[in-house]
C-alpha cells in the first residue's frame, strides 16, 4: 500500500489512530532517523581510519584515544538504536505499531512523536521504571 503524504502533514488526534497516513508518516520519520544514524556512523568510521594514533606527543595520543573511545561508545548506542528503529519498522509492517506491547492500548501520538521507537504506553513505561527502581533498591 502506497500512501502519499502532503508535505505539511502532521498526525492529529482528530483522525483514526494509526490510519495509513499516520503509519506512513512514522515510517518516513523512522527511515530518516535511521539514514542519519548510518550516515554519522560512516563518517565516524572514515574519521577513525584517517586519524593516525602515532602522535609523537603522549598527551596528544591519549587525548585522541579518549576521543575515539567516546566516539565508539556513541556509535554503539546508535547501533542499538538502529536495531530498535528496525523493530519499529517491522511493527508498522505487521500492524502492531503504535500500540502498547503490554496492554494493546494506543501509545499516543505525542509520545510517538517524541519517541517513535516507543513500545509501551506512558503508563506502562512508568510502571516498568517504578519496578526497576524497586528492584534496584533491594
Amino acid at each position: 500500500m502506497s500512501v502519499t503524504l502532503p508535505p505539511d502533514y502532521k498526525p492529529s488526534d482528530d483522525e483514526e489512530f494509526m490510519n495509513p497516513q499516520q503509519l506512513e508518516y512514522f515510517r518516513q520519520k523512522l527511515l530518516r532517523w535511521k539514514a542519519e544514524l548510518v550516515r554519522e556512523a560512516n563518517e565516524t568510521l572514515s574519521n577513525l581510519t584517517e586519524q593516525n594514533l602515532q602522535q609523537p606527543d603522549m598527551a596528544d595520543r591519549a587525548s585522541l584515544e579518549t576521543e575515539h573511545s567516546i566516539e565508539l561508545r556513541t556509535r554503539d548506542r546508535e547501533r542499538k538504536l538502529i536495531s530498535k528503529i528496525n523493530s519499529a519498522l517491522k511493527r508498522i509492517e505487521d500492524g502492531t505499531y503504535g500500540y502498547c506491547e503490554e496492554t494493546d492500548e494506543p501509545i499516543g501520538l505525542k509520545r510517538l512523536e517524541a519517541r517513535p521507537i516507543a513500545t509501551l504506553s506512558l503508563e506502562a513505561q512508568e510502571r516498568h521504571e517504578r519496578m526497576e527502581r524497586t528492584h534496584r533498591d533491594d
